[in-house]
């Protein structure tokens, strides 16, 4: 699977990601086996990026990650997690938690983007995954907290950069506006921008994107399927986008889509997978993935070849902005290792 460098750093993240999430019990139970599995299914399918974050689970995430990889080659392999919710004893658990993973409140979730809390973060997950070291770290989800954030963490995260104990530092948001400044206005490396680049949301052409070229910096893309709706060849009534049920409009232009896909000699999910990458600053796609039949599937539709028309096509029927930028295949493989 090929590399490609988050810019002006010596990080280099194969262009698909494993997003461990999913194994932290988000939304449903994965078994301890099944977690392991898929990360090692990942493993053999040649992905070496995988990412985590103490919110995903209250911890577990970051365990069960940390020992599926601990008997590979450190330096084979590139780690991110996140820092901005330090986990602390939960004075009234009420047995689950409540932000969506089927785990234990036994801890609980507090906000902290001082230097300090930066600092404790990076700490309690080396401790909790067993890792001598992160390799990028992300603030996550700054949206409330950007002063502090930008003066107080990413100034931390820096040091910790130019001492070469981190290789990259950036933040991951659902909002796109915000890591734009980021980009602008601090240290950052890399964000990590969920949702907002994908064949049924372009937003991104506004702020991030723009910014990561003007800036020369790197963009890592994540929840490309828009919560489901694109992961299917064919979208259906019922399914989710933005978490929520998928508006008729919004099914029905997955479904105009998906049949241009199918003209084209391709399907919806390997286009939806294909389309972020196409972007000069966008650098890696990572997808969250439960079982290893979902690493099985996603690597394949990552290996699919799309035709460079297909992007033409959809601006031609006005399905994508008019303003999306693609590389061809030459482009591309310049930005590859």
């Amino acid at each position: 699977m090929r590399n490609r460098k988050i810019a002006h750093t010596s990080v280099a993240l194969t262009e698909l990601g494993f997003g461990a999430s999913v194994i932290g019990n988000l939304y449903r139970i994965t078994p301890p086996h099944d977690a392991s599995a898929t990360v090692d299914a990942a493993w053999e399918s040649g992905i070496r990026y995988f990412d985590t974050a103490p919110h995903y689970g209250l911890g577990l995430s970051e365990r069960r990650l940390g020992a599926a990889l601990r008997d590979r080659p450190r330096d084979a392999y590139v780690v991110s997690s996140k820092v901005g919710r330090l986990l602390v004893p939960n004075e009234r658990p009420s047995g689950v938690d409540s932000e969506g993973f089927v785990v234990r409140d036994d801890l609980r979730r507090e906000w902290d983007f001082s230097r300090d809390g930066v600092l404790r973060s990076i700490e309690a997950t080396l401790e909790r995954t067993g890792l001598d070291r992160l390799d990028v770290v992300y603030l996550h989800d700054p949206d409330e907290h950007w002063r502090q954030a930008a003066e107080e963490a990413m100034p931390a995260l820096a040091e910790l950069r130019d001492q070469k104990v981190i290789g990259a530092i950036g933040a991951g948001m659902n909002q796109s506006a915000m890591l734009a400044r980021f980009l602008r206005e601090t240290a950052a490396d890399v964000v990590m921008l969920a949702g907002r680049y994908t064949l049924l949301d372009q937003s991104a052409l506004d702020d991030v994107l723009p910014a990561a070229q003007e800036q020369g910096k790197s963009v890592v893309a994540v929840g490309v399927f828009n919560s489901g709706l694109l992961s299917r060849e064919r979208p259906a009534a019922g399914m989710k986008y933005a978490y929520q049920d998928a508006p008729k409009d919004v099914v029905e232009r997955a479904r105009a889509i998906a049949e241009v896909c199918e003209a084209h000699g391709t399907t919806l999910p390997a286009a939806a997978i294909a389309f972020p990458l196409a972007h000069p600053t966008i650098i890696n796609v990572t997808l969250g993935m439960r079982h290893p039949e979902q690493v099985t599937r996603n690597v394949e539709l990552h290996r699919r070849h799309i035709p460079e028309g297909l992007w033409d096509d959809l601006r031609a029927r006005r399905l994508i902005r008019s303003d999306v930028s693609v590389e061809d295949t030459d482009g591309r493989s310049s930005r590859c290792l």
